[in-house]
């Protein structure tokens, strides 16, 4: 169910998508202009809204106290010092701002369930999701000189294949990406992750998709005099 709230609101998803052939065998459909979602809570969107950037955790490390921290710190920590991208040596993937390709991530589960290894248990709720336009996002980075990259699985796990070549977006698992019901190898495949580095610009996001009524004012009021100002809407399929 979709509640738009803006007049000036962008069109659905694409929902073309084409056949990918590799080794003579049908794989996972990729679509024609992916997605991509970062969640926030929404205490920390006025911050980003008025810097014009999301902020890689690298970043953020330098700005202790601004917002609500949702991720774990175990985990961004690991991305911070321990994993590098092997399609840019030497980049660290918490020196990436981070994206998945599909709302309702299961680091969204994880928060909505309240999960035991998460400091923040605010639930579901309050989160943001922010989505912009990969191939959008990818000609500013080549154009700004910014690298970028994508993953097969979690960036924060002790192993994942990453790729910095769009001619190898078939090997993400799409079918795990658009799944609604995971698990196993299908939960591994829905967390792929796109990355760019430092920072991602406020004026990229194109949508923002919000759980219920009661957040649309605070979001409303983050964004109050922005200049870019992405489009609202109440996105209760997005959540669990």
């Amino acid at each position: 169910m979709c509640m738009c709230l803006s007049l000036a609101m962008t069109s659905e998803l694409v929902n073309s998508w084409r056949p990918i052939r590799r080794n003579e065998k049908t794989v996972s459909r990729v679509p024609a202009n992916p997605k991509i979602y970062h969640i926030v809570h929404v205490d920390n969107l006025a911050s980003i809204v008025a810097d014009g950037f999301l902020w890689s955790d690298a970043e953020m490390v330098q700005r202790q106290g601004v917002g609500t921290t949702i991720g774990m710190s175990k985990i961004k920590a690991r991305r911070l010092n321990e994993l590098s991208l092997s399609c840019h040596p030497g980049l660290r993937v918490g020196h990436c701002a981070p994206f998945y390709f599909c709302s309702r991530s299961v680091m969204l589960f994880m928060i909505h369930k309240r999960n035991e290894e998460l400091t923040y248990k605010g639930g579901q709720e309050p989160i943001v999701h922010l989505e912009a336009d990969m191939r959008t996002t990818i000609d500013w980075a080549e154009a700004n000189g910014r690298r970028w990259a994508f993953t097969l699985s979690n960036a924060g796990a002790r192993y994942f294949e990453d790729r910095s070549d769009l001619a190898r977006l078939a090997d993400i698992n799409w079918d795990s990406v658009r799944a609604r019901q995971w698990a196993g190898a299908a939960k591994e495949g829905k967390q792929a992750e796109f990355l760019l580095e430092q920072s991602f610009p406020w004026h990229l996001v194109e949508r923002i998709g919000v759980h219920s009524q009661p957040i649309v004012p605070r979001v409303a009021a983050a964004m109050h005099g922005a200049a870019h100002r992405p489009a609202l809407e109440i996105r209760s399929d997005w959540y669990y």
